[in-house]
């Protein structure tokens, strides 16, 4: 809790006092389940507390994010999402992975910290962007998932509505990344208004956030299917 504390002090953030008992849940149904199902790689206490939720929570410093609809891409385990939604309760959340063990812990979390305004959606990005009802509709699209930016770019810009912002989560030797994705980043009516480095709170870790504004619509034909995209990025 300490660690805690201390890293939304750095942050210049106040959270809820529902924040810090359901961060420990959070930590404690984390940390059981990862015994049996490949969750996370990151493990004990302080760095579970620094490497996944201080990370998560630094997004929280780059807009105001009260009331807004937020979709994490390939969560995984919650990361970055839930962490924000616990911190900032008024986000209205979607929780989308590919694979259904993960979206079920983390449907077993929001419903063990109360996380209302939350859905934990079983589908792949690329299917779920044509949905009529998700494309273009959230304020906010973040993900920390492993892929090129190029990549990320295509499988997330489509869900955001025109003036709302991608933020992706990288590390700081992306700089080849933010290169080629220049591309993309313009075909799929983005702009880079912002790359912001950070030190993660209590560690030596410096990762980077980069912010991706909607100037415009996506064109329809995007995403393509992920084979597609994998084979001849944009």
């Amino acid at each position: 809790m300490q660690i805690l504390e201390n890293g939304v002090k750095n942050y210049g953030l106040e959270l809820p006092e529902t924040a810090a008992p359901a961060f420990h849940k959070y930590f404690e149904l984390l940390d059981e389940r990862s015994r049996v199902m490949n969750l996370t790689a990151i493990e004990g206490e302080s760095d579970i507390y620094t490497l996944h939720f201080l990370d998560s929570l630094f997004l929280l410093t780059l807009d105001d994010f009260k009331g807004k609809s937020v979709i994490d891409i390939g969560s995984g385990a919650g990361f970055p999402g839930l962490p924000m939604k616990i911190a900032q309760p008024e986000i209205s959340l979607t929780l989308l992975d590919a694979q259904q063990k993960r979206v079920d812990f983390m449907s077993e979390v929001c419903s063990a910290v109360k996380a209302e305004d939350t859905v934990c959606l079983h589908a792949r990005a690329e299917e779920a962007a044509f949905d009529n009802a998700m494309r273009g509709s959230f304020d906010f699209a973040v993900s920390r998932a492993v892929a090129r930016l190029n990549v990320l770019c295509e499988l997330c810009m489509p869900f955001v509505r025109t003036g709302g912002s991608f933020i992706a989560m990288k590390s700081t030797g992306s700089d080849d990344e933010l290169n080629e994705a220049g591309n993309a980043i313009d075909k799929l009516g983005g702009e880079i208004v912002r790359i912001a480095d950070y030190n993660v709170p209590c560690t030596d870790v410096i990762h980077r956030a980069v912010v991706i504004k909607k100037v415009s619509e996506t064109p329809a034909g995007y995403p393509r299917r992920f084979a597609k995209i994998q084979k001849k990025p944009l």
